[in-house]
């Protein structure tokens, strides 16, 4: 049985009430849902709030996961909508804690947008994570350690030339990924932009 075909499987067995099919989906995505959210909270407390809330709501709301084709996705969406729901519930205490971190006032809608902005981040890493061994080596150095083409091949010990030809086929992988999961126009113009070859 296939990753996909069990975690269907869970689902409608939790659509059902099974607790114990909710409990191997709780195990399996409560610390990455948890690295996630505190990316935004840098709070453990509070990260720890949202993520056994979104979970709360899964579970009350079980009976409509039939429509769900995939469970990260949807929890993903629910802990955005929380983290959201936080931002506008307090942002009083998200300006104090902006002046402590970044010595500059951040309003509520620029909250959102860092929070929607680090969900897209989230679903181009995805992209990354399913490109060839090779390829994805090649992207990274290109993108996290802003290594220029000649760098890379020395490092590598291959031509330039493949090195540029890898990093194409990555990026427009990515591309299609980002334009495939999600509404990323300006997005797409931002994380690309700055890799120009």
């Amino acid at each position: 049985m296939t990753e996909h075909n069990d975690e269907r499987a869970l689902i409608l067995r939790i659509n059902e009430g099974d607790r114990s099919a909710f409990s191997v989906l709780y195990s399996r995505y409560l610390h990455v849902l948890y690295r996630y959210v505190y990316l935004f909270t840098k709070s453990k407390e509070t990260s720890e709030d949202i993520v056994h809330n979104v979970f709360i709501k899964i579970w009350e709301h079980r009976t409509s996961l039939n429509n769900v084709n995939c469970f990260k996705a949807y929890l993903y969406q629910c802990a955005k909508n929380m983290l959201l729901d936080e931002i506008r519930r307090n942002q009083t205490r998200e300006k104090v804690l902006s002046l402590l971190t970044d010595g500059k006032e951040e309003t509520g809608e620029e909250l959102e947008s860092r929070i929607i902005y680090g969900d897209y981040y989230r679903i181009a890493q995805d992209a990354i994570n399913l490109l060839p061994e090779r390829r994805k080596l090649i992207v990274e150095m290109r993108t996290k350690e802003d290594l220029s083409l000649d760098e890379i091949a020395q490092k590598l010990h291959i031509s330039k030339f493949v090195v540029k030809k890898q990093l194409y086929s990555g990026l427009h992988f990515i591309k299609a990924h980002l334009q495939k999961h999600a509404e990323l126009t300006l997005f797409l113009a931002l994380f690309l932009a700055p890799f120009d070859l």
